[in-house]
């Protein structure tokens, strides 16, 4: 449904344009936070750049704003290289953490302050400034003070100051983050409905990987300034290529040992001397991920099952989590929760079925 979205409204923008890096270098001082970022976005994607503190995705969002050091390496625009441009002249818009609202200016003259820097007519900048204000829905309160407003609304006046300007991109920078968490819900859903509305290329930065898989079309994870994997979120989680992506995609269980072909017949042995089937793999070391979902507890033994004892269990509201020690390896189960179900208590020795269907397996 994503995609069709997408398509429909490429179709009814013929002004959308897609970004090119290639060879990307970036450093402050001696320490290199970018380190050979090559990466298409296209042309009216919305697309996150995801990873912890530090990763270097809020420095790779403010090197295509033209923020910071120079990098070395190309940052194409709509087929441009715009390396050597001065942020004003790179045509993207960019909304801040802090939203970064003149405190001493009205809704009114802050939406209009990038208009009126670039000379435009007064008798085009009304009706533009009230274009946007109408897009977010505070064309009532565009007399009002920012600290007359809440943080919900303080995002959406720095996101009209931002499209009032009709810039060819819209980066943003960990723009929710400062509101509380079922506002942050609300604005997700706003920031993608507004992003389809106006058919803009776009780039989200975050850490919370629930705001990059509700909103992004693909998504690029980083750590330590290098993209491990771009795909779609159901990509990413379902097929990681590290154990990076796999642990910092929800929660993953990562079991080490050796993929062996016996025949016909595919089985990943662990290093506690389980044996799993598989549907696919090389042999070889490695590991395999598995969902805490796609494990659960069962009374019989039989293929697949590995011996456990619960250490802990968490109640999630829809789901009860426990954490099972088998052969010294840490596994989480999540099963499903409804009124009546009984819980396993701490301390029980259980069994576990291991659905291999579901196993994704990592190379060494």
């Amino acid at each position: 449904m994503r995609g069709k979205v997408q398509k429909e409204t490429t179709m009814k923008n013929k002004f959308l344009v897609g970004i090119e890096i290639k060879d990307l270098f970036l450093s402050f001082g001696p320490t290199e936070v970018l380190t050979g970022v090559n990466l298409t976005i296209e042309p009216g994607e919305f697309f996150a750049f995801l990873g912890p503190s530090g990763s270097g995705k809020s420095t790779l969002l403010r090197a295509i704003a033209g923020f910071g050091p120079r990098p070395s390496g190309s940052i194409h625009i709509d087929g441009k290289d715009i390396v050597d441009l001065p942020p004003w002249k790179r045509n993207v818009g960019m909304v801040f953490q802090s939203y970064a609202l003149w405190p001493h200016m009205s809704v009114r003259d802050n939406v209009s302050f990038g208009l009126v820097e670039k000379k435009m007519p007064k008798s085009e900048i009304g009706p533009r400034v009230d274009s946007a204000l109408d897009l977010v829905g505070l064309r009532d309160l565009a007399d009002r003070m920012p600290n007359q407003l809440s943080g919900g609304q303080q995002q959406r006046i720095a996101l009209a100051r931002t499209v009032v300007t009709e810039p060819k991109v819209l980066l943003l920078d960990e723009p929710l983050s400062n509101l509380d968490a079922s506002l942050r819900v609300q604005m997700r859903r706003e920031l993608l409905a507004l992003q389809r509305k106006l058919g803009l290329t776009t780039i989200f930065v975050t850490h919370d990987q629930e705001e990059a898989n509700t909103t992004s079309d693909r998504m690029a994870v980083l750590d330590g300034g290098v993209i491990q994997q771009i795909g779609t979120p159901q990509m990413l989680y379902d097929n990681p290529s590290n154990h990076f992506v796999a642990n910092f995609l929800g929660t993953a269980n990562i079991l080490n040992g050796e993929v062996k072909k016996s025949g016909e017949d595919l089985h990943f042995i662990t290093n506690a001397g389980d044996a799993f089937s598989l549907q696919e793999g090389n042999p070889g070391k490695g590991s395999i991920v598995l969902r805490p979902q796609n494990i659960s507890i069962v009374k019989k033994p039989g293929p697949d099952t590995i011996k456990g004892t619960i250490r802990h269990r968490e109640f999630l509201g829809s789901q009860v989590r426990y954490l099972i020690d088998a052969a010294g390896t840490e596994i989480v189960v999540d099963q499903s929760h409804s009124a009546g179900i009984d819980w396993v208590e701490t301390g029980t020795s259980v069994l576990l079925k291991v659905n291999t269907k579901s196993a994704i397996v990592i190379k060494d």
